[in-house]
């Protein structure tokens, strides 16, 4: 009779465990690894980072934000990128500088990368500028601009297409910080 009380109450902590576990996932944050090196010099390929999911059930995503979202394209991978702009709002790229009503944005964190366009090439691109943001999307763009697909490929995403904002690198561990 011990023994099977015993089994019982293993097999409870071990059920509990297992919902804690997903209801943390599938709600509060998740583990992801960085598919390209679309975010040097910010994140790394192969970086191992968290993704929080509890802001944006209350806001939006705002200007500056790293977010993940699933890849618009239908690869079934998710993508990481850098919240540029928000509904509404109007983006221009010219001579490789990235324009967010009329302002040029101060962005470090592309290392000197021009913000190009991507040219039309048959399958992508050719987004048209200025760009308007439509209501409930934003623009995205990775750090990597000379080696980005993002919304100059694909043109804006929707808000409910994010799945997380970043928040922290944890491996390697060297290279952890808070993003």
């Amino acid at each position: 009779m011990r023994t099977l009380k015993s089994i019982l109450s293993f097999l409870a902590v071990v059920v509990v465990g297992v919902v804690l576990a997903l209801g943390i996932r599938t709600f509060v944050a998740e583990v992801y690894e960085v598919p390209t090196g679309s975010m040097l010099e910010t994140v790394q390929l192969g970086d191992r980072l968290i993704g929080e999911k509890i802001s944006y059930r209350f806001r939006d995503p705002e200007p500056g934000e790293i977010v993940t979202f699933e890849d618009p394209e239908g690869s079934g991978q998710t993508l990481l990128k850098r919240v540029i702009a928000t509904e509404g709002q109007t983006v221009e790229l010219i001579d490789g500088v990235v324009y967010v009503d009329g302002v040029a944005l101060d962005e470090p964190y592309v290392d000197g990368k021009p913000s190009d366009p991507i040219p039309f090439d048959g399958e992508g691109g050719g987004i048209s500028y200025p760009y308007v943001v439509p209501e409930g999307c934003i623009w995205v763009m990775g750090d990597n601009r000379t080696n980005s697909r993002d919304s100059r490929y694909f043109g804006a995403i929707p808000v409910d297409s994010v799945t997380s904002r970043a928040v922290a690198i944890f491996w390697p561990f060297e290279d952890a910080c808070i993003l």
